[in-house]
C-alpha cells in the first residue's frame, strides 16, 4: 500500500489525474474504470484539458463499475454521471465506453478477462466504509460482479428513489481485487476517522472497504483533513 497525502483538493485531484495518464499513454490498450461522485470532479477537469481533441487516448476505453437504474430512462446514474463529468466533455468515442448494466453485469468478469482484465480503477470511500456498491449488510467477500437487492436499510450510496426490493449492479470484492492498480481518493475530515478504519483496522465485511488493504497495487491518495487520523 502506498499513501499519498496532499495539502489540499486540488493537489489531491493533480497527483490523482497524472497517475491516471501516466496509465492512458501505455502503448497499449488500456482498460480504465472510473468513479463518479464529487470526489473525483477537479480529477476529471484537469484530464478533460489533457485528453479532449488528443489523439493520444484512443487506447483508452472506459468502464462503470456499479450502476443503479433509474425507471424510465436508457442509462442508470452512475454511466450518466460519468458522461456528464467526464465523458461527454472529454470526447470519448462511444465505442471506448463499456457500459455495466443490470443486464448485462452477469458477464462482466468474463468480458473483462476477455479483454485483459482492468489496468486501473479510480475510487472513492463512503463514509459507512462502502466502495464501489459493496456496502456494509449486502457484501461478502467471495462476490465477482454481482445485483444488490434494496431492503430499505441501505446507507446513503442508494438513492432515495430505490424502494424496498429494488436493485442495482455492482463489481463485488473479488472483481475489484483483480485489478492491477487500485487508486483510492479520500478528501474532508468528515471520512477521516473511516480512512483509519479501512487502512488500518481490522479487515471485516462490517466495513467492506477494508479488504483494499489487501491488494497487492493500492495507492491511497488523502488531502490533510482526511489524513488526520492516521497515525504519523
Amino acid at each position: 500500500m502506498k499513501i499519498i497525502i496532499e495539502s489540499d483538493f486540488g493537489s489531491m485531484s493533480e497527483t490523482a489525474k497524472n497517475i491516471l495518464l501516466g496509465h492512458m499513454t501505455e502503448a497499449k490498450r488500456v482498460n480504465l474504470s472510473i468513479t463518479g461522485g464529487n470526489t473525483p470532479v477537479k480529477v476529471y477537469e484537469k484530464m478533460v484539458t489533457a485528453v479532449k481533441d488528443s489523439p493520444n487516448y484512443d487506447n483508452v476505453h472506459y468502464y462503470n463499475f456499479d450502476e443503479i437504474p433509474v425507471e424510465g430512462q436508457k442509462e442508470g446514474i452512475t454511466i450518466s454521471d460519468l458522461r456528464r463529468l467526464y465523458l461527454t466533455p472529454a470526447g470519448i468515442s462511444e465505442e471506448n465506453i463499456h457500459p455495466l448494466t443490470p443486464e448485462n453485469y452477469a458477464e462482466q468478469d468474463v468480458s473483462l478477462e476477455a479483454v485483459g482484465g482492468l489496468d486501473a480503477m479510480l475510487i472513492g470511500l463512503g463514509k459507512d466504509g462502502h466502495f464501489c456498491g459493496n456496502m456494509p449488510g449486502t457484501t461478502a467477500f467471495n462476490k465477482l460482479t454481482y445485483k444488490v437487492t434494496v431492503t430499505g436499510e441501505e446507507s446513503w450510496f442508494v438513492p432515495e428513489m430505490m424502494e424496498k426490493g429494488m436493485s442495482f449492479v455492482t463489481m463485488g470484492p473479488v472483481s475489484v481485487m483483480r485489478v492491477k492498480h487500485l487508486i483510492l481518493i479520500v478528501n474532508g475530515s468528515e471520512k477521516a476517522e473511516m480512512v483509519r478504519r479501512v487502512l488500518t483496522g481490522p479487515v471485516s465485511e462490517d466495513v467492506p472497504a477494508s479488504i483494499l488493504q489487501l491488494h497487492p497495487n493500492l495507492t491511497v491518495i488523502l488531502d490533510k483533513e482526511a489524513a488526520a487520523a492516521l497515525d504519523k
